[in-house]
């Protein structure tokens, strides 16, 4: 296990500031995921938002918090709540957030533990943390504040996946906007998040110095793809994440190409029935119910039979590391017809990314060669770097937080670009306090 010693290793200052307003990352400060970030002002009120892990290999894990009895969790990724077991155990943390982060937390809690068994990797709480902090969330609708000792909360929508909130804080003196991982485009699933009239903004900025291609040529080129591949024969593995992008694929597909013979497969089904039970999280619930009608469901070992006959499967895992996927991989592989068609971020050592470099990844523990043709689209529902400031243009901020960015070639071309516009910047380093004027 990783080994915190609760309030007895953390490095937080044992005091309030002396003046302004404080931040301090734990995580998620000079990298991307990870995310803890604690704030706190002179009264000595205090706030964490987010407290995740990132799952590369070996997973990385923030610095321990200290006693904080509320944390805001803006959406149920896990490098922003993958560490929300240990915070409830230990510190009978309160977590807020949109009913739909809380319901898909529990699978998502479950999940990391499972890859944690099979990958051997260690994790900071055990599954008995599961159920204390599934009693510990408390549910809050969007746009409706709450009073948090002396400063108000409200959530507002963030537009990355389904119940993703950013989290805007009014004080005494000073308003911010947090945003979490958040996009300004519409998509399937979500509408685009708007900007607030702020004087501060904590703004991610994953896709730093980088824009995205325009969505419909990305899609009109992703949807020809399939038609390639299905018209000589072949079938389209769509390996996609379970949590937004599998919904997000099988609606666009069921709108571009309904004549398809569609089969899903993976913790995606689990989610997209969640997120059918929660509607007000949806831009067009009836959308994801018609494509989920439509697209057949794998559940047992005939319905994956069947599926490799399917025009495409979209199946866990996104990055090839484990999940139904592979077992479909390993019965494709033998095929030149068939392709491989990856939608999201392949990270350093993936699966995905060895098999996008090498032509090969393993597969049931062994190094396995795969032979297909393979294709990369962006389906990414981050804010590309131009959408990051005119957003922060559109809040009217005076100052603004970078994090959530790779701090040596994404981080340094929104700042050079913020500081052209008059923005006071500040790029904050995990471990270090940083004081908001």
């Amino acid at each position: 296990m990783v080994m915190y010693q609760a309030g007895r290793t953390t490095k937080y200052p044992e005091l309030p500031p002396e003046e302004g307003f404080r931040y301090h990352y734990l995580g998620g400060g000079d990298e991307v995921g990870n995310v803890g970030i604690m704030l706190e002002d002179t009264k000595a009120t205090k706030l964490l938002l987010d407290y995740g892990l990132a799952p590369t290999d070996p997973p990385r894990y923030p610095n321990e918090a200290p006693p904080v009895k509320d944390a805001v969790i803006t959406h149920s990724h896990i490098d922003h709540l993958g560490m929300a077991p240990w915070l409830c155990a230990n510190h009978r943390t309160r977590l807020h957030g949109t009913a739909l982060t809380a319901e898909i937390s529990h699978a998502m809690w479950n999940d990391c533990h499972k890859v944690s068994r099979i990958e051997g990797y260690p994790l900071a709480w055990d599954k008995r943390d599961i159920e204390t902090a599934l009693n510990l969330w408390n549910i809050h609708d969007f746009d409706k504040p709450w009073i948090h000792h002396n400063w108000n909360l409200t959530l507002r929508r963030a537009g990355h996946i389904p119940g993703a909130a950013m989290l805007e804080i009014e004080t005494d003196n000073k308003s911010i906007l947090m945003t979490g991982d958040f996009d300004t485009r519409d998509h399937p699933l979500t509408k685009g998040a708007e900007p607030r009239n702020v004087d501060t903004v904590f703004v991610e900025g994953t896709y730093g110095g980088r824009n995205h291609p325009n969505l419909d040529e990305e899609v009109k080129r992703f949807t020809e793809r399939i038609v390639e591949v299905v018209d000589r024969g072949g079938t389209a593995l769509v390996p996609a994440f379970a949590n937004g992008r599998t919904q997000d694929i099988v609606m666009r597909l069921h709108k571009y190409l309904p004549e398809m013979d569609v089969h899903v497969n993976g913790m995606g089904k689990h989610i997209a029935k969640l997120q059918m039970e929660h509607p007000e999280s949806l831009r067009n619930p009836q959308e994801l119910e018609e494509a989920w009608r439509w697209a057949k469901k794998i559940s047992s070992k005939s319905d994956r039979n069947k599926a490799l006959n399917a025009d495409v499967i979209v199946s866990t895992s996104g990055m090839l590391d484990g999940g139904p996927a592979l077992w479909f991989l390993n019965r494709l592989r033998h095929d030149m017809k068939n392709a491989v068609l990856f939608t999201g971020y392949q990270a350093r050592d993936s699966g995905g990314r060895n098999l996008l470099e090498k032509g090969r990844l393993p597969i049931f523990g062994n190094m396995t060669d795969v032979p297909l043709e393979l294709d990369q689209f962006s389906f990414s529902t981050h804010a590309g770097h131009d959408e990051i400031v005119k957003f922060i243009q559109e809040c009217k901020a005076e100052e603004v937080v970078l994090y959530h960015t790779d701090p040596n070639h994404a981080r340094p071309h929104l700042v050079e670009e913020l500081e052209e516009l008059n923005f006071k910047v500040h790029s904050p380093v995990n471990g270090v306090s940083g004081i908001l004027s």
